[in-house]
């Protein structure tokens, strides 16, 4: 970006917050009012939270419909929302890629394993590992695999709201960037102590109105300000991207280099296997009541998040053609803020009418954070607790109170840590973030789910070998990748050991996942319990006794 350009952009992004600086009280007020109706349905559902399966699992009481929205809250993240629309306004045709990667995804979950999990499991991920093999070395694995997920996917959501509500406030320090993150952490930390999986549904219910809502209204904007012709939305977008055709053709970020393509099958591997893999949205099976509503559910998520993502074409491609690069990069170098400033624009930045949608908008998004972390913070506690406390250091003989407050307690320690390593993160893309998540819970979590309930001779040690392999090669992958040094958008600009050259570890980790528990279980003198795997694969195929 040439000289020039920038201070353009700075210049814009300077009227865009003195533009929201004289209705700053209106954004306040409507964060505010957000904030404290979510906290009150928490507060509501918490009373009603009276035992273990309560907390856990919401009671098993929700519709299917109920849990597709609820799912739909839990999977629309930050990264959909900001890092998907900042991807398409930068890099046109494969910022969109994301979309395709996050919706097909959910083909994997349909076909594979929601209806198997929800049959064969009580609570965790590590209830359906434990069944017919080793349970304490299984379910510590388990855990920690799902705590590591969770952190990834958290680190997106707090850079997200570190973004989003600095632009609103007119906050530059970075000391005010990290105060707004621990301001969701605390948030955060309350929704999960306090309301459990009744409390988290419901705001994460709340959330997927609002923001099919927000998403809809910036939609038929765009539309409108196009005379509803996408042909010439797209080519406004690719006229303003000063990339001209190419904004709109393969390649803009993954084909100019061999590595670059190679980082773009590892991101698509990462994103349609990762679903599968993430503990926040594997614990949403169970809290329905039966497998058919399991199944109906995921139908219900994937009609509404097609549709959302569909919609990033306009919320992408319209922030292209109507706020221009500059001004977004000079907002946010990573592209997160390109949907709020979209709203700024299409509402007028010399008008009232601009800072109020931005204030919707931005106050959808910040829902969407919310939700989402608690979701997060609920399915890595739940684990921890669960697992790890109950199972492994109480071996089995800790009280349902014990096992809650165990869970209470680790979301007060998460919270934290997640506000420690968001704060780092604040500079980086969202959607970008969260498909490191998705890697490493494509490279840990899926092999081992798969070969757990499919393959008869899997064993405690292919298990232990498929996630720990899983894991510790795609975060060290990733720690030594450009996300974190060695370029000018890296968490540390000014240090370089990436001496792994792709973005994502998908490609390598993730075989390496599946060979590791294919090898561990081949090797391993531990006969497999053939009669457990045959109870075990008529109850998750049947639903016979499922909890």
């Amino acid at each position: 970006m040439s000289a020039t350009s920038t201070v353009l952009g700075a210049g814009s992004h300077l009227a865009a917050s003195s533009a929201t600086g004289e209705h700053r009280p209106l954004i306040i007020s409507l964060f505010a009012a957000f904030v404290i109706a979510t906290l009150a349905i928490t507060v509501w559902a918490g009373r009603q939270t009276k035992s273990a399966a309560d907390f856990y699992a919401g009671g098993r009481q929700f519709t299917g419909f109920q849990n597709g929205l609820a799912i739909s809250g839990d999977y629309m993240s930050a990264a959909s929302f900001l890092g998907i629309a900042g991807a398409i306004a930068l890099f046109g045709y494969d910022g969109f890629l994301y979309s395709i990667g996050f919706l097909v995804a959910w083909l994997v979950a349909l076909l594979l394993v929601a209806e198997p999990l929800r049959n064969s499991g009580r609570f965790t991920m590590g209830d359906v590992l434990a069944y017919r093999m080793r349970q304490r070395p299984v379910r510590t694995a388990a855990g920690t695999s799902t705590i590591v997920v969770s952190i990834f996917y958290l680190l997106a959501q707090m850079a997200g709201a570190g973004v989003l509500v600095s632009l609103l406030l007119g906050i530059t320090s970075d000391a005010g960037k990290i105060g707004i993150v621990a301001m969701v952490g605390v948030l955060m930390i309350l929704y999960v102590t306090v309301g459990g999986m009744k409390g988290t549904t419901w705001v994460q219910m709340v959330k997927a109105v609002l923001l099919i809502a927000g998403t809809l209204l910036i939609t038929f904007l765009v539309l409108l300000k196009f005379g509803f012709n996408i042909s010439e939305l797209l080519g406004k977008a690719a006229e303003e991207s000063g990339k001209g055709a190419a904004f709109l053709e393969p390649g803009l970020k993954y084909g100019a280099t061999g590595t670059s393509k190679l980082d773009f099958l590892s991101l698509g591997i990462a994103l349609v296997l990762g679903t599968a893999g993430l503990p926040h949205i594997l614990i949403r099976f169970y809290t329905v009541p039966t497998a058919k509503a399991a199944r109906k559910s995921v139908i219900w998520a994937i009609g509404i998040i097609g549709a959302f993502y569909l919609m990033t074409i306009a919320l992408g491609f319209g922030a292209a053609a109507l706020v221009g690069p500059d001004e977004i990069k000079a907002s946010n170098k990573a592209g997160n803020t390109a949907a709020p400033l979209l709203a700024l624009h299409l509402g007028g930045t010399d008008s009232a009418g601009g800072p109020i949608l931005l204030a919707v908008i931005s106050a959808v998004a910040f829902a969407t954070i919310l939700a989402v972390v608690a979701g997060l913070t609920l399915a890595s506690s739940s684990s921890f607790a669960h697992d790890i406390y109950a199972n492994v250091i109480r071996k089995g003989r800790a009280t349902e109170q014990e096992e809650v407050r165990a869970a209470r307690w680790a979301t007060v320690f998460i919270g934290v840590v997640s506000i420690a390593l968001g704060a780092m993160a604040r500079d980086l893309n969202v959607a970008g973030l969260v498909a490191l998540a998705f890697a490493v819970a494509a490279s840990a979590n899926l092999p081992t789910l798969l070969y757990s309930l499919f393959w008869k001779r899997f064993t405690t040690r292919g298990a232990l070998w498929s996630i720990y392999g899983g894991l510790v090669s795609s975060v060290l992958l990733v720690l030594f990748s450009p996300v974190v040094s060695g370029k000018e958008t890296s968490m540390f600009p000014s240090a370089d050991f990436a001496w792994f050259p792709l973005e994502n570890p998908g490609l390598v980790s993730i075989p390496l996942g599946f060979l590791l528990g294919w090898i561990g279980s081949l090797l391993s003198k531990e006969e497999p319990d053939k009669g457990k795997y045959a109870e075990l694969e008529v109850k998750s195929l049947t639903g016979v006794a499922a909890h």
